[in-house]
């Protein structure tokens, strides 16, 4: 099967060869002149959609009064739409108004510098009407026209700027920070769906690790190369967080007792996790399900500290007793003010409820430690509990005891599937009722403590208490 890019390639060919004009456009262009692989590529043509459909034999109509098509070739999808303006933004969401234009037009009305170039894979050209290529030179993230203007027609372009200062490691131009930080409120306009989008991408797992190259540090120390670290920084700076996540921006100023959390804050606890996120990859099977959700329990886990908060007179230090549990009501309200899916939800939750458990695995009971260990969400648990130590002391004494632990109880999988069940119990003559449950979560501790290990043993037990 031939590559995206050459596919791409092909449909532009094509659309050139019926005598229309036809670029790729946006962030295919911005990724291609990184050296980076592209995701996906758009395409911006004067043809208008019907005269796509005839060219193409499969076509999907997505947008044809916008001008929108997707073309299905070679196994790809491509995104091909019409030269267009736009006009009349009434809601800081969307345009009133779409006018067929050309392409300079087209160009103009995109959000930044390096997303408005247009490129042409067949005459192998560069167009740039917006200063685009200057502004990939410099790093740079920069709005085309006023920062004012463009953000004022979509207000979750500021977050888009974040997002892209941080995945490419850009600064923002000075008057678009500036922009952004003034007009951060009119966030709360946004959909949540829109904001929970850009926030997934904006602190999404890297697809590897950071290199182990000299440091890029900023001012106040903090490693520029991470995006997820980063994006929290930039967040913090250009005034957004507290408005798209307000319980997360007490957390800069809620200092924690240096004996135990050397790095300061919880926020820089925070900050420190989602770099180690990307430098420390973890030793457990990777798993699309936690690197969807190890960024929220990092940004979750602690995010009661600053409400349950209390001095000790008598030591200086500080105390946050009960943070977890006030913590997973705090993250499930979030989570589900975000609209983030309800299984996601709950992983979530039970990872920030039981994170303080890992502290006290090498002195739980046997059937304690091992009702942790099979906990569903245990791998997601454990994963935070690793960046927790490796974004605080250090210390990691825990979490290779549990890796133990964890392989032992692979080699015994006996011990997962109980012994008796409630059906056995009925056959033994037991009514229905509380009582069988209390039996069975006996039954349950005794064969995890291994004072239980066959169905014979089991079945005796329960007759000597009947």
């Amino acid at each position: 099967m031939d590559t995206p890019k050459t596919v791409a390639k092909h449909v532009v060919e094509r659309l050139q060869a019926a005598g229309f004009a036809a670029f790729w456009v946006g962030g295919c262009v911005r990724d291609f002149l990184l050296g980076r692989e592209p995701g996906d590529f758009d395409i911006a043509t004067d043809a208008q959609p019907e005269q796509v459909e005839q060219l193409f034999r499969k076509t999907i109509p997505v947008g044809r009064k916008f001008g929108v098509v997707i073309v299905v070739e070679g196994g790809h999808q491509f995104q091909v739409a019409m030269f267009r303006a736009e006009a009349d933004y009434r809601d800081g969401r969307r345009p009133e108004r779409v006018e067929f234009a050309n392409a300079e037009a087209d160009a103009l009305r995109r959000d930044f510098t390096v997303n408005g170039l247009f490129y042409n894979p067949i005459a192998g050209r560069l167009h740039d009407w917006v200063g685009g290529e200057k502004d990939l030179r410099a790093k740079i993230i920069r709005t085309i026209g006023r920062p004012e203007d463009r953000f004022g027609e979509d207000h979750l372009r500021m977050l888009r700027a974040v997002r892209f200062a941080a995945r490419l490691n850009f600064d923002l131009e000075p008057a678009t920070l500036a922009a952004i930080q003034s007009l951060a409120p009119k966030i709360t306009a946004i959909s949540a769906e829109r904001v929970r989008d850009e926030l997934i991408k904006l602190f999404a797992l890297p697809e590897a690790a950071a290199p182990a190259e000299p440091v890029s540090l900023g001012a106040r120390g903090e490693d520029t190369r991470v995006p997820a670290a980063r994006g929290l920084v930039l967040l913090r700076d250009s005034g957004l967080l507290a408005h798209v996540l307000p319980e997360l921006s007490t957390t800069i100023a809620c200092e924690q007792t240096p004996d135990f959390h050397p790095e300061g804050s919880v926020f820089n606890h925070l900050r420190l996790m989602l770099e180690q996120m990307a430098r420390s990859p973890s030793t457990l099977p990777a798993s699309p399900a936690i690197a969807a959700s190890l960024p929220w329990a990092v940004l979750l886990h602690d995010i009661a500290k600053p409400v349950t908060a209390e001095r000790d007179e008598a030591t200086g230090g500080v105390h946050f007793y009960g943070h977890e549990q006030v913590g997973a009501a705090m993250a499930e309200r979030i989570l589900q003010r975000l609209r983030f899916p309800v299984k996601q939800t709950e992983e979530i939750v039970a990872s920030v409820r039981h994170h303080m458990q890992f502290k006290d695995v090498r002195h739980m009971r046997k059937a304690t430690l091992r009702r942790l260990l099979m906990r569903e969400t245990f791998p997601l648990e454990m994963e935070l509990h690793r960046l927790d130590c490796l974004g605080s002391a250090g210390n990691l004494e825990n979490y290779e005891f549990l890796l133990r632990e964890a392989e032992a109880l692979r080699q015994r999988p006996a011990l997962r599937p109980p012994l008796l069940t409630g059906d056995d119990l009925l056959a033994l003559g037991l009514p229905p009722g509380k009582r069988i449950g209390e039996l069975l979560l006996a039954l349950r501790e005794r064969q995890l403590s291994d004072e239980l290990t066959t169905r014979d043993d089991a079945l005796e037990w329960v007759k000597r208490q009947l």
